[in-house]
């Protein structure tokens, strides 16, 4: 019986002992969930391999942190449910900082700052500031950050998935205008020469960028420090020229 007893113990600490390697194994993956689908932030490249500002960064936060970087591509609408059910551990996105998201979520420091403009078809001159889009349709992801100035402009909000179905109901008539993020603008005119639409005008706001982990988790500490590390070492930097000919990091 006691021989029986110790083996039982014995087969018990190997188990346990099994158990933990592959929680550590686990602990070495950064899961981060991202759209895939918003260049030049985060896109498919050459041979469909996930690519972009945002993929860059984060790659270059896991290697800081020693962790393996394994993306989880998600429609905008839906990524902070993933992120809440615990599908990944952060997003790396373009998240807007505001203050209703710093309650909800913990946000890291700000790896890009640009400015928000207005989208028409180019021979639409009714619109040129906020206030125009009063009354108007404006196509936007529903929970994004450029949807609730939309909203908040008196526009009625025509929820698409993301910025390139944005543009095309803009151009077949449907919606009359699209709020988003200069450097993403500035990214589709460079790779579609797209003469159809045009910047109208300007909505008046600067925004930060940050990533996003789920409210109380310390991995936003470990972010922020490898950050540091990234803008000291100047790598923030060449990423940023890499995709933008500027600094956008700072």
């Amino acid at each position: 019986m006691r021989r029986k007893f110790f083996t039982a113990v014995l087969l018990a600490v190997v188990a346990a002992t099994g158990l933990s390697a592959c929680g550590d194994g686990d602990s070495g993956t950064l899961k981060v969930g991202t759209e895939g689908t918003y260049a030049p932030f985060s896109f498919q490249g050459p041979g469909l391999k996930l690519t972009g500002y945002d993929v860059e960064v984060i790659e270059a936060v896991g290697q800081k942190l020693g962790r393996k970087v394994e993306f989880v591509q998600t429609p905008w609408d839906a990524i902070f449910a993933g992120l809440e059910s615990k599908r990944f551990d952060l997003v790396a996105n373009q998240v807007t900082i505001n203050d209703e998201r710093k309650n909800k979520y913990e946000l890291s420091q700000p790896y890009t700052t640009s400015e928000g403009v207005i989208i028409t078809k180019s021979d639409n001159s009714a619109i040129s500031t906020l206030a125009d889009l009063s009354g108007k349709t404006c196509a936007q992801t529903a929970t994004s950050n450029w949807g609730k100035v939309a909203a908040q402009a008196g526009a009625k909000v025509e929820a698409v998935e993301g910025f390139v179905q944005a543009i095309q109901l803009l151009k077949n008539n449907r919606v009359d205008a699209t709020l988003n993020d200069s450097l993403a603008v500035a990214e589709y005119n460079k790779k579609t020469g797209d003469t159809a639409v045009k910047v109208a005008g300007k909505t008046g706001e600067t925004s930060q960028q940050a990533f996003a982990a789920r409210k109380g988790d310390a991995l936003i500490g470990e972010i922020n420090t490898a950050l540091d590390q990234l803008r000291a070492d100047g790598t923030l930097a060449r990423i940023s020229e890499k995709y933008f000919g500027t600094d956008v990091s700072k």
